[in-house]
């Protein structure tokens, strides 16, 4: 007689104490998963507004709309990240809040378009307050339990919601030639409130679940430019352009292969163990993921500019790849390859490449030949490394 499966039922209610950060086989939960899915739609309408932007040739205002909108979009996805990661009770309140926090999202990627095109962000500061409600609920949850770290969470709760105060100036109040100026002044009080906030007490958050929460919002951004290209492969079928709609294609399909490789050739884990390093690291990844997202918008460009439905130069075309290309393999060289030392992989190539790609732009297929370049660099790296595995599992 076979015996029946233990059924653990989801308890109500647990104490929301800090997690150990050395615990063995932490993954992300299913909630975190469900979580990132609910930012899939607002990094897709942000990437999509900015490719609406550059094929009209507006480069600096479509820029600068899409890094406003893509600092709210990560901020509001890194703050629940990182407590989730030193206090998740996975218990019903928790649950619930947690969707409290989805609803903001979905709420924040509704105002998107709006803050894109106007600069208008209440629909986003209301995501954004939606969001604040159950995030400093659950702080101030594990600050009851949590007596070494009390004043560490409530300095976070504190410095937060003084942030809303100046992002409602912002939104709502301040005049039309200082609305920027106090967004950025916003957006500087939200990134010095986990650095004063830790100086109470360091957030017990554990390295390896982090390298693997930002990996997969990596793997987010990276699938936006994926499916950029493969819509292009669809419209070269039969249309308009074919050749080098196919072109671009491949250039773009290689080139994020390429970024995805290099990106999990090594481990970030053991970087995050000090908190310095792990602010620098963690704060570095705005450029990669908004870089990552920004290539689909280039691809996407370059596609349009095949089909002659963007007239814009080659060149112009060329760098709305290139610059993102440039931006990401820079600064993922600088904080996930170059602390690995001299003999890690793409240590010596990756800046090179980074150059070579700005360079492409000057070709009369600016998209294929960065994909070029990109697979030349990890076929030289797979042969220089003796065919060592390179793939971190954190």
């Amino acid at each position: 007689m076979t015996e029946r499966p233990v059924i653990t039922a989801l308890p109500w209610r647990r104490d929301m104490r800090p997690r150990d950060p050395e615990e063995t086989h932490r993954v992300s939960t299913p909630l975190e998963l469900f979580f990132d899915l609910c930012f899939v739609v607002a990094v897709g309408a942000n990437a999509s507004n900015l490719e609406e932007a550059l094929a009209e040739g507006h480069f600096g205002s479509g820029t600068v709309s899409f890094l406003l909108v893509f600092f709210s979009i990560w901020w509001a996805w890194m703050t629940f990240s990182w407590f989730a990661s030193a206090y998740d009770p996975d218990d019903a309140p928790y649950r619930l809040a947690t969707m409290v926090v989805m609803a903001g999202v979905l709420i924040l990627a509704a105002g998107v378009p709006q803050a894109f095109d106007d600069r208008d962000f209440r629909v986003v500061f209301l995501g954004y307050a939606v969001m604040r409600v159950a995030l400093e609920s659950q702080r101030i949850r594990a600050s009851r339990y949590d007596e070494e770290r009390r004043a560490s969470l409530m300095r976070f709760v504190i410095g937060e919601t003084g942030c809303m105060m100046i992002w409602a100036v912002a939104v709502f109040a301040a005049p039309e030639g200082w609305r920027l100026a106090v967004w950025l002044l916003a957006a500087a009080a939200e990134l010095a409130v986990p650095v004063w906030a830790e100086k109470a007490a360091h957030i017990p958050w554990h390295p390896h679940h982090i390298a693997e929460r930002y990996g997969l919002f990596t793997i987010i951004v990276l699938g936006e430019s994926v499916l950029s290209a493969a819509n292009t492969i669809r419209d070269s079928v039969g249309g308009e352009g074919a050749l080098d709609l196919a072109l671009v294609a491949a250039g773009g399909l290689v080139t994020v292969f390429a970024m995805w490789w290099v990106y999990f050739s090594l481990s970030s884990a053991g970087l995050l163990t000090r908190f310095r390093v792990a602010m620098v690291w963690g704060y570095g990844h705005y450029v990669i993921l908004a870089s990552g997202a920004a290539v689909g918008a280039g691809i996407a460009v370059n596609a349009a500019k095949a089909t002659h439905h963007a007239h814009i130069s080659t060149t112009a075309a060329g760098l709305a790849v290139a610059i993102p290309v440039f931006c990401y393999f820079v600064v993922v060289w600088w904080l996930v390859v170059r602390p690995h030392g001299a003999d890690a992989p793409h240590a010596w190539g990756m800046p090179l490449l980074a150059v070579l790609a700005l360079a492409a732009c000057f070709t009369p297929q600016p998209v294929l030949v960065i994909g070029l370049l990109m697979a030349a660099q990890i076929m030289w790296s797979i042969l220089a490394h003796g065919g060592k595995a390179e793939v971190s599992r954190a």
